[in-house]
């Protein structure tokens, strides 16, 4: 499947996602963004709306044609909210053409994507082609790539070395997650607004968020016995970055030199995960602007747990920057094309 040349389409342009997605596919040497689509009936040249992107897009949102995406493209980005793209890929699916979905809608079974969304799902044939892909982790099994949450990508990759290996004691695994503002999207809503963040903190959808499922699903994955954790997530007054904080406990004693050495074993050969010397945690700024996960860790032999920090950058690791590096693995490309990128650490 590898091409010279990949010609892109992405849906859902006006969004964090989606404006990130053009920003990184901008310098991508393989890539050329040959449409954008919105939901709406904007036809204006993308740049009006985003003076950013002056003199370096000259592209203008067109009406959402499957066929002329397919016809024109080789791969379309779905960078919509919950609830858009499962009424309108069906076509994609059924022509088994590329897709890389940013959203919720089929990173879950029907059931708990209907109660955990609070949306009608997509039907359960289309959802049975998709594929969840941690891109650290890809297994190309289909065309229909589900991205990863932000706050899943985090916390998966902090616990996949234990997960992998069944030593995370099922009835302790405790995340504390907290996010920059702009994982809540460009939505308003009181909580968003500039004078109830700034110098302040809060927690919000305790027990009820809705990454909770993914992470489940997928920790299952690795170690059957794991069917719920203890998960929350709390808001930060910063633009960007995930600072995840797990506490777990696990089946076997085993030293912190050895618990070290597992965690460097896992992401050796894996470019985007950074694993921090013993007992050195790692802090959102170092990541920020980045597709880095850098992770950290440390173990208490009094109470006998492991405490891991994970950080990424949730609108790019945790979003567009996992989707390229999904897209470099579906088309055979080196998966730091596009990616190899500093931090913003200023």
């Amino acid at each position: 499947m590898n091409k010279k040349i990949i010609n892109v389409a992405i849906v859902g342009v006006t969004g964090y996602g989606g404006l990130e997605l053009l920003r990184l596919l901008h310098n991508h040497p393989t890539v050329h963004v040959v449409s954008i689509h919105n939901t709406s009936n904007d036809s204006e040249d993308i740049s009006v709306s985003y003076p950013h992107l002056q003199s370096m897009y000259k592209i203008a949102p067109t009406p959402f044609d499957p066929l002329h995406i397919m016809q024109s493209t080789d791969l379309v980005f779905f960078a919509t909210s919950s609830g858009v793209s499962k009424d309108l890929v069906q076509q994609f699916i059924e022509a088994n053409f590329p897709v890389i979905d940013l959203s919720g809608d089929f990173r879950l079974n029907a059931p708990d994507y209907e109660v955990w969304y609070k949306k009608t799902p997509a039907p359960q044939s289309l959802l049975d082609q998709a594929n969840y892909s941690l891109a650290d982790f890809y297994q190309n099994d289909s065309h229909y790539i589900a991205n990863p949450g932000c706050y899943a990508t985090a916390t998966l990759l902090a616990l996949a070395p234990l997960a992998q290996q069944q030593l995370l004691d099922q009835e302790n695994i405790v995340i504390d997650a907290k996010s920059g503002l702009s994982g809540a999207g460009k939505s308003l809503n009181l909580s968003s607004h500039f004078v109830n963040v700034n110098e302040n903190f809060s927690m919000y959808k305790p027990n009820h968020h809705q990454h909770i499922p993914e992470i489940t699903q997928q920790l299952k994955h690795w170690q059957s016995n794991i069917d719920h954790i203890q998960f929350t997530t709390s808001l930060l007054p910063i633009n960007r970055g995930i600072f995840v904080s797990a506490y777990v406990k696990l089946t076997k004693q085993l030293s912190a030199d050895t618990l070290q050495k597992i965690f460097e074993d896992t992401y050796k050969n894996k470019p985007f995960v950074r694993v921090m010397p013993k007992d050195q945690l790692p802090d959102i700024k170092q990541v920020v602007g980045t597709n880095f996960a850098d992770i950290g860790l440390t173990y208490n032999p009094n109470t006998k747990y492991l405490t891991i920090v994970s950080v990424i950058d949730n609108m790019i690791k945790g979003a567009a920057g996992q989707a390229i590096q999904n897209m470099n693995h579906l088309f055979n490309l080196d998966e730091t094309t596009g990616l190899q990128l500093i931090a913003q650490y200023a």
